[in-house]
């Protein structure tokens, strides 16, 4: 690979470049035009417009995309996460244009993409899988049978959801049949297909995934589990790695079973499979994220791994030179995501002119940001603005670090969610590593 054209902004467009610039690969920033002034247009080798503000005609807008690599003459395309990361489209639209998407195969996303025939296909290799429909609903009174059969509560889901979109808990027959509809007209209106299935809820669960490597040869390694449980409606606040949920012995057979999935689906790159672990320390195949994923900094400080060297290489055919045994855990890390955001109006985004900044420092702390002072955030995207990602010779060290990071982080001029993480991390309960998925909601709000 000689030019990478990266398809994002933001944090991760800026972590690509950097990754790149190590590498001495070339790099290309797109930018809509309210992103004229972004940090990652001014790390990049080239950075050309591909629309306006609206997402719709710049960061998803195939044509554009590809008619900036060919301009520029990037071989190859790093989506990212969100936006085109996981659209099998546009990865096939990547190939037969004769760009190398950096990423898994179009065949793969398709596959691992539609929620509900990836769990079958879990279901399949043996894989734990929650108890649900059979593939997607074909009607109401499909579901209805369905939820009958395994017991409400149960959960109704897009098939090609993502980041907590198309997500209802029905506790009864009445109660489905009012969300029905309204679960697929939300998963036609976020992901242009109103397919959904269902699933039992498990209540209480921990959110608990497992990040994989894969080459072109078979070759496939896990790098250890982030809990990813401290959320609020489905979109995670606060990771770390290891989990203080798993023992040892789970956390093997959570390991082999990730490996396990990556293989049936015949996975090249970098992934992560997701699971939920009920409270009889039970683990249920969820999803696959065939991307890299928002919370991968804190499996990088804890295995010395670079994540998007890794995928990049990947990408260029090179086979993994890590074994199994050859990965080394130290510590605990913990990454913060900072929003700009007010929590006291019911976490209304707020974007707008950064006056003052001071990001925090020292051993054992990793900010990954786009934001500068004097940068204006704009209205138009997600409200993230920066990991705070910390790593402690043990949990309550990585607490205690952690704690010192959010104090030092000085952000002016914009509402951010500082304050609100500050209040989860100094719980009694979080301190504790005793939480569920439903910890915000009862302890913090």
């Amino acid at each position: 690979m000689n030019k990478i054209l990266i398809a994002n902004r933001g944090e991760i467009a800026v972590r690509i470049i950097r990754a790149c610039k190590e590498m001495n690969i070339k790099t290309v920033a797109v930018y809509s035009e309210v992103d004229k002034d972004a940090m990652h247009t001014k790390l990049a080798d080239e950075a050309i417009c591909i629309g306006p503000a609206s997402s719709a005609k710049s960061y998803l807008n195939y044509k554009n995309i590809i008619e900036a690599a060919y301009v520029t003459g990037a071989d190859s395309i790093h989506p990212g996460f969100g936006f085109l990361s996981e659209n099998s489209q546009f990865a096939k639209i990547c190939e037969e244009s004769n760009i190398k998407f950096i990423g898994p195969s179009y065949q793969v996303i398709e596959l691992m993409g539609n929620k509900s025939n990836a769990k079958e296909l879990m279901k399949s290799a043996g894989i734990p899988t929650i108890p649900g429909s059979k593939g997607s609903i074909k009607g109401l009174k499909d579901a209805i049978n369905v939820a009958k059969k395994i017991g409400y509560p149960v959960m109704l889901k897009a098939a090609a959801g993502g980041g907590g979109k198309g997500i209802r808990i029905v506790n009864s027959e009445q109660e489905l049949e009012n969300n029905y509809n309204l679960v697929k007209q939300e998963a036609k209106l976020s992901f242009n297909d109103d397919e959904i299935y269902i699933e039992k809820f498990i209540q209480n669960p921990r959110h608990v995934e497992i990040q994989i490597l894969a080459d072109e040869y078979g070759n496939v390694i896990q790098l250890g589990e982030r809990d990813c449980t401290i959320q609020r409606k489905n979109q995670k606040i606060i990771e770390e790695t290891p989990s203080p949920a798993i023992d040892e012995k789970l956390r093997t057979k959570m390991g082999e079973a990730a490996v396990k999935a990556a293989k049936v689906a015949g996975y090249k790159s970098c992934g992560t499979i997701e699971f939920l672990v009920d409270s009889n320390k039970n683990f249920y195949f969820m999803e696959m994220n065939t991307r890299i994923q928002v919370e991968h900094p804190i499996t990088e400080e804890r295995t010395g791994i670079d994540i998007v060297k890794s995928q990049i290489k990947i990408a260029a055919g090179e086979k993994l030179k890590m074994k199994q045994k050859d990965i080394e855990f130290r510590g605990h890390c913990i990454e913060c995501r900072i929003n700009a955001e007010n929590p006291n109006k019911n976490f209304m985004p707020c974007p707008g002119k950064i006056t003052g900044l001071n990001l925090p420092g020292g051993r054992g702390i990793r900010v990954d940001t786009a934001i500068y002072e004097g940068y204006t955030i704009p209205p138009t995207y997600d409200s993230m603005i920066a990991k705070i990602i910390v790593h402690g010779t043990n949990r309550n060290e990585a607490i205690s670090k952690m704690k010192r990071a959010l104090e030092e982080t000085v952000i002016e001029g914009v509402n951010t969610n500082i304050d609100f993480l500050f209040k989860i991390i100094k719980n009694t309960n979080f301190i504790r590593g005793e939480f569920d998925t439903s910890f915000i909601e009862k302890e913090i709000l």
